[in-house]
């Protein structure tokens, strides 16, 4: 606040002198005089800025605004107009002061200072608003981001688990598939380690996971599981977040294809239309499932529905279908046509 107006008063003492010499060049009289004039606009200005402008213009209280800012105008114009001439005579009498400003002339002067004041302080107002929000925004991307990293880092373990238990399993029965799913679970952790660290993945790697998870999978369950995958993209370059996708299968094949339940399924279906994303999975529930808490399912879907709240705000719904047997889950995504 002091270095502003110690610019504003520097500046405007300084217009005000070439402008009162009438370009010519200035005498020690012009100085006296444009400093004791500026001493009246000071009053009216500063009401202005710390009274008027915070009361009422920053309040949206725009008529009140207007009426006291013209009230303010026109009183201290016309105090200059009374009593400046004679005060100044009196203050220095030794200078001998003539003054050929009208009235309409001074009402100008203080008319160009209000008005030229209001907006600096707008504009002044408006810069440091701006800094606030964006290091407002700056912060909550980090802290967005770093939500994400946590809820990717409860995942990515969760799936290497999973998937050493299927080489394990492969392994004990000295099948020669073996290789086949290494070779298969190193382009998935590819995936995981490397593409999901970034902000956006297309949809023609998201479906050659998916491909791939479902094989590696297969090579566990073979004919024990009918799983069907069907999807009509009409764009693969689209993008969406990495790591949405891979753990609603997770928790198909975790919570559905196990060897308590005969007849189990899973099917999927994706689609990418001009106007929205849709993937929708469902599997059924094994009788193991059927009798667990609630409480102790689901931190996977949980997970998910956070990251959607963090990077699909109101542009995505996210529904669970549960059925005695059954178990859905529909993902929609809008699509910005900009």
């Amino acid at each position: 606040m002091f270095v502003f107006n110690i610019l504003l008063w520097c500046s405007s003492f300084i217009f005000l002198l070439y402008f009162f010499s009438q370009d010519n060049t200035p005498f020690k009289i012009d100085y006296v005089y444009t400093g004791s004039f500026i001493a009246t606009i000071i009053a009216p200005v500063c009401f202005n800025l710390y009274v008027l402008i915070p009361r009422f213009l920053k309040k949206e209280k725009y008529v009140l605004f207007g009426f006291f800012f013209l009230l303010n105008l026109l009183l201290f114009t016309q105090l200059n107009t009374w009593f400046f001439s004679s005060l100044i005579d009196y203050v220095f009498p030794d200078y001998y002061f003539i003054s050929y400003h009208s009235n309409s002339k001074i009402f100008f002067i203080f008319s160009v200072f209000l008005v030229a004041t209001t907006l600096i302080k707008i504009s002044e107002d408006w810069v440091y608003l701006n800094q606030i929000e964006n290091r407002a925004l700056k912060l909550e991307n980090q802290q967005i981001q770093s939500q994400l990293s946590s809820l990717k880092a409860q995942i990515n373990p969760h799936f290497l688990f999973n998937s050493l238990n299927v080489l394990y399993s492969l392994s004990l029965q000295d099948k020669e598939e073996t290789s086949n799913a290494i070779v298969q679970l190193s382009d998935i952790l590819r995936y995981v380690l490397y593409d999901s660290n970034t902000e956006k993945i297309t949809l023609k790697k998201e479906l050659t996971l998916i491909h791939n998870y479902l094989d590696f999978q297969k090579f566990r369950h073979h004919d024990t599981a009918t799983i069907q995958f069907d999807n009509e993209v009409d764009d693969d370059g689209f993008k969406i977040y990495p790591m949405l996708l891979l753990p609603l299968i997770e928790n198909s094949f975790k919570h559905g294809v196990k060897g308590d339940t005969e007849q189990t399924f899973i099917t999927i279906n994706m689609t990418k239309t001009a106007k929205e994303f849709h993937f929708y999975i469902e599997n059924n529930l094994s009788d193991s499932t059927k009798k667990q808490d609630e409480k102790h399912v689901g931190l996977g879907l949980k997970n998910i529905q956070q990251n959607l709240d963090l990077i699909y705000p109101n542009k995505h719904s996210f529904a669970i279908t549960k059925t005695a047997t059954t178990f859905a889950v529909s993902l929609k995504i809008e699509i910005d046509e900009h």
